[in-house]
């Protein structure tokens, strides 16, 4: 029996290993895709302490899991299917097996919210994408729309600006959300179409995205826009599918306080996949280490 099973492998669950193997606990991450989470798919992080110029998410990712290996870090890239948190004993069941630990953290995070237009599934992939920094170098050269209003969205189109030809961002409201350095910085770039008020309405393609559908909120008034890509950066859903009927949840998230104790006793609850105020790398790493301390705490390590 483990002390700690890790679910996820972000900034909150390598830096949870990390703290829990310097407790001296034994220890294993489960992670179903590869590690970093949404950090690993983000081109420069500029907000993260010590590094003036900005270090790659992929790159700052992989620095995080090779210092938690370094440990000794057992790191599984196997999904979980199913977790039984309630009881003295919880389990974790992937790849067919059942593991035994006598605490959990949740390190899920959360993934990309969809439009929920007709087409979007079909055209994923195929000229539809979520991710600016894994797609974006597809096209070069191609006119690119990207919609949201968050940091995210206009990262994206800042990024998207070094291959694109042209790049139109939709956002629905007059105003954007991001940091007021991103948006000005996005307002000076010259190839960046910035439209306010707008919602992306439908999207037309036969084999490829071919064309969009914008439609102005005040107005109610639709109009087609050529698209070779469109990027959707309109928040995140949390995942938290292993958790539901056993801990409690808030809009999805999992109701965890800054000490990221959860409604169960030993299961905590680090970065985006808990309620906060602010979903960052910085925030997660803290979270990370913040479970893992109360983790080591509660099992009297």
């Amino acid at each position: 029996m483990l002390d700690t099973v890790i679910v996820g492998g972000g900034p909150a669950g390598l830096t949870a290993g990390i703290y829990l193997l310097r407790a001296g606990l034994t220890c294993a991450l489960f992670e179903r895709q590869f590690v970093g989470g949404q950090a690993a798919t983000t081109n420069v992080i500029e907000n993260y302490p010590g590094f003036p110029e900005g270090i790659g998410g992929p790159e700052l990712s992989l620095k995080m899991a090779e210092q938690a290996q370094s440990l000794g870090l057992d790191i599984r890239y196997d999904e979980a299917e199913r977790l039984e948190l309630a009881g003295k004993v919880k389990r974790l069941t992937a790849a067919g097996r059942t593991i035994e630990t006598r605490s959990v953290i949740l390190c899920m995070g959360a993934s990309p919210r969809r439009l929920q237009l007709k087409d979007e599934e079909r055209l994923t992939g195929r000229g539809v994408s979520y991710c600016a920094t894994c797609d974006g170098a597809l096209y070069r050269g191609r006119r690119v729309v990207v919609v949201g209003g968050g940091d995210t969205a206009v990262e994206d189109a800042l990024y998207l600006s070094r291959f694109a030809s042209s790049v139109t961002i939709v956002h629905r409201r007059d105003a954007f959300r991001a940091q007021r350095a991103l948006v000005t910085r996005m307002e000076r770039t010259p190839n960046i179409d910035i439209l306010r008020s707008c919602t992306v309405d439908a999207l037309f393609g036969e084999e490829k995205l071919e064309e969009i559908a914008l439609r102005d909120v005040t107005s109610g008034k639709t109009r087609a826009l050529p698209a070779d890509g469109l990027f959707i950066a309109v928040g995140m859903e949390p995942r938290t599918a292993l958790a539901e009927g056993q801990l409690e949840l808030e809009n999805g998230y999992i109701r965890a306080g800054e000490d990221t104790r959860t409604s169960l006793p030993l299961v905590y609850a680090a970065g985006d996949v808990r309620t906060k105020p602010l979903r960052q790398v910085i925030c997660a790493a803290a979270d990370g280490a913040v479970a893992a301390s109360m983790a080591a705490l509660d099992l009297g390590a």
